[in-house]
């Protein structure tokens, strides 16, 4: 019986969290209200507020929610798979499963307004803030795991973390700009593979002047 409700609940979050994206595609999330988000996804205000502080926790929630999936993988992760390989598998891992599980918005190829939308709403502080510190807290600790390092000593396990977001943010960025389309998929598992290799300098430049 637990489990059934605990199944419901991680439903209703997520159809909640579904419910405002649409909403912010639609009309631009400063358009959104709690009631409507609600009415989308057809349960009560009360209910939205049981579940969510504001609509920025709701449209953070499925990025929270892989990353913390993303520390359960790192996790299970045989110690004799190198660290990137464990990592960028872990992030990318909830991601696939939910574009093969999805139905809806997040199963369909965005189009360039939606694009333009995500952009805008990756820029907004309040869904950055939504994503808790203590995921990222949480990405340390497993990292100073897997490395055998100290959370409170080693400064090694926050850069790894900190790396591990900043692929995110630059593939995130790159996703929304590019043109045609790029699965973000691709360009994460692009990010991971260039820091793997120690982010070497790139033999041919684009856009730029050549020198002699």
């Amino acid at each position: 019986m637990t489990g059934l409700r605990e199944r419901k609940k991680v439903d209703t979050r997520r159809a909640l969290s579904d419910a405002a994206l649409e909403l912010a595609f639609e009309r631009g999330l400063e358009n959104v209200t709690r009631d409507e988000i609600a009415a989308r996804a057809d349960v009560s205000l009360r209910t939205f507020n049981n579940y969510f502080a504001n609509k920025y926790e709701a449209i953070a929630y499925r990025q929270a929610e892989r990353l913390r999936r993303g520390i359960e993988i790192l996790r299970r992760t045989p110690p004799e798979v190198p660290l990137w390989t464990a990592i960028s598998e872990a992030v990318l891992q909830p991601l696939e499963d939910d574009f093969r599980a999805a139905r809806g918005i997040e199963n369909s190829v965005p189009s360039r307004a939606q694009l333009a939308e995500t952009r805008k709403l990756l820029m907004r502080t309040e869904i950055r803030d939504a994503l808790a510190r203590r995921l990222f807290d949480e990405w340390v600790e497993a990292i100073a795991e897997r490395t055998a390092t100290d959370v409170a000593a080693d400064l090694y396990p926050r850069l790894v973390a900190a790396t591990v977001r900043a692929v995110g943010d630059a593939a995130m960025e790159a996703y929304v700009v590019a043109d045609p389309p790029v699965a973000i998929t691709t360009l994460i598992r692009e990010g991971f593979a260039a820091v793997a290799a120690g982010l070497p300098e790139p033999t041919a430049r684009t856009g730029g002047k050549d020198h002699d």
